[in-house]
């Protein structure tokens, strides 16, 4: 599933490729959206805005109409010129907005409701989203006190649920645990008021880090390269994601890995900078 960072960059994409243009067509194979554009109308339209919230993308248009999109696994969002052939086939397209200068194409999208804003307040999953990491106005006591209201979690879990603190997935949730010398089979309620809020201001560090301004690709669903150990080599970028039976970067024991969650996603660790031990002290919220 795309993490935060990609979701981001293809919601600032799009917002650089689409704000202020007029919708010349709108196509869907989706019913739900194709009643949408028959009934109401997107086409004639202004783009106002498109921006990111976790990981879901939001699409303003003029009127108080809302397109909003998620990714899970395999969707992704390109943009052309119009008359450019596409890089996708035209069977995994889902949703098309045209517009004079731009073709916004979403491939394989799984989930795409058109929404007002009334409507998108009462989606009880989106109004349930905590704190987005790569929000400008990111709320650090809101995150902290969303991680602390769940003792019961997992840490690796913890910071997987989009309603405690949204836009971390796999990779980063690995990374962010070893940065911090957490381990992330211990339980949140184990954890001090330092070590949640050095767990919440690296999580933000590196997803920052991972959107620095690239607009030449025109996939827009970002699948670079990411970086957590501020190294240029590409072998190195990480420090222990997907690197089970190979040398911790700092103390040099084997990396290990299991899964974890309901969704057994793989958790990536080294024991010797993360102790499963618990301290002593436990710092109540």
């Amino acid at each position: 599933m795309p993490e935060g960072d990609t979701i981001f960059r293809t919601a600032r994409t799009l917002h650089r490729a689409l704000t202020g243009q007029i919708v010349t067509g709108f196509e869907s194979v989706l019913p739900k959206l194709d009643r949408v554009e028959v009934d109401s109308g997107v086409t004639g339209r202004h783009v106002e805005k498109v921006e990111a919230n976790g990981k879901w993308i939001v699409m303003h248009f003029s009127g108080d109409l809302i397109l909003l999109t998620h990714m899970l696994m395999s969707g992704s969002w390109h943009i052309y010129r119009p008359g450019e052939k596409w890089r996708r086939l035209r069977g995994d397209m889902r949703l098309a907005v045209h517009t004079e200068k731009i073709d916004a194409v979403g491939f394989n999208v799984p989930i795409a409701e058109f929404h007002t804003p009334d409507t998108l307040r009462r989606r009880r999953v989106f109004r349930q989203i905590g704190p987005s990491v790569l929000a400008p106005e990111f709320d650090s006591v809101e995150a902290l006190r969303r991680l602390g209201s769940r003792p019961e979690l997992l840490v690796g879990e913890a910071l997987l649920s989009q309603a405690l603190l949204a836009g971390i997935g796999n990779v980063f949730k690995s990374e962010i645990c070893f940065a911090c010398g957490v381990n992330p089979f211990r339980i949140v309620g184990s954890l001090s008021i330092s070590e949640l809020s050095d767990l919440i201001a690296t999580a933000r560090k590196f997803l920052l880090a991972n959107v620095t301004d690239n607009s030449r690709d025109q996939i827009v669903t970002y699948t670079g390269l990411r970086r957590t150990t501020g190294r240029i080599a590409s072998e190195e970028n990480l420090w222990v994601y997907g690197r089970r039976g190979r040398p911790c970067r700092k103390c040099g024991m084997i990396i290990a890995s299991r899964k974890q969650g309901s969704d057994a996603r793989s958790t990536f660790w080294c024991e010797r900078c993360q102790p499963l031990a618990q301290p002593a002290t436990r710092h109540a919220l």
